[in-house]
């Protein structure tokens, strides 16, 4: 007799339609990122079809995103656990994938925005500078300024050059993409939109990075065809 989707199964048949080895569901299990199943004995649990949609995040989260574990375990518990209200949606999507902070140190306060001295000061006035020339409206203590800093810094050190525009250039077409990616989240509810927000901040940045990488391929080959 064949299965219905909604029937229970052990874990073995789990395996066998997530494709997953019993031993790394096994071990998601312990780690807290795959539900428990529904226990039959002391010893045995039977799982549904939840657990075959989970796994197959799951695996989203740690192949295509390249998560940690304890990163996936953050973005699943925003996913289980989503915001009360849709302004705190987007916020909820970025941060469950940044590190976790570790613990503050006692000592000085730590400095932010324009109060940062030295090279840092310079590259995160250089960040705050170029999100003005846009004209966003941003959080300016926000861990995504230091993260620009950062690669500001990066850039100047290596002496790239620039492509007409400057980064100005990247910014706008960005801007545009974020306008439209908002756009496709739902806002009937808030356990879709969080879906919607963070899979989507997830999943498409390695597309984007592979379509940019795949764009400069396709432009190198037509230049060196017309030389």
């Amino acid at each position: 007799i064949r299965r219905k989707k909604e029937d229970s199964v052990r874990i073995s048949e789990l395996s066998r339609r997530s494709d997953v080895p019993v031993a790394t569901i096994k071990y998601y299990l312990r780690e807290g990122l795959l539900p428990a199943g529904e226990r039959t004995s002391a010893t045995q649990a039977v799982y549904s079809e939840a657990h075959v949609d989970r796994l197959e995040l799951i695996r989203a989260l740690l192949g295509p995103a390249r998560l940690s574990i304890e990163a996936a375990k953050r973005v699943l518990g925003v996913i289980d656990d989503p915001p009360e209200t849709f302004s705190e949606v987007l916020g909820a999507a970025q941060h469950a994938t940044m590190p976790a902070q570790a613990p503050r140190q006692a000592g000085p306060p730590r400095q932010t925005g324009s109060s940062r001295q030295g090279p840092e000061g310079t590259s995160t006035e250089a960040a705050l500078g170029l999100v003005a020339e846009l004209g966003w409206t941003i959080d300016p203590d926000s861990v995504e300024v230091d993260q620009l800093a950062t690669a500001l810094r990066a850039l100047d050190a290596a002496g790239i050059d620039l492509i007409d525009g400057g980064l100005a250039r990247y910014g706008r077409t960005v801007h545009d993409l974020a306008e439209a990616e908002v756009d496709t989240v739902p806002t009937a509810e808030i356990d879709s939109a969080v879906r919607q927000a963070v899979l989507g901040t997830l999943l498409l940045e390695p597309v984007l990075l592979a379509l940019r990488r795949l764009a400069q391929q396709d432009v190198a080959i037509r230049r060196f065809r017309e030389g």
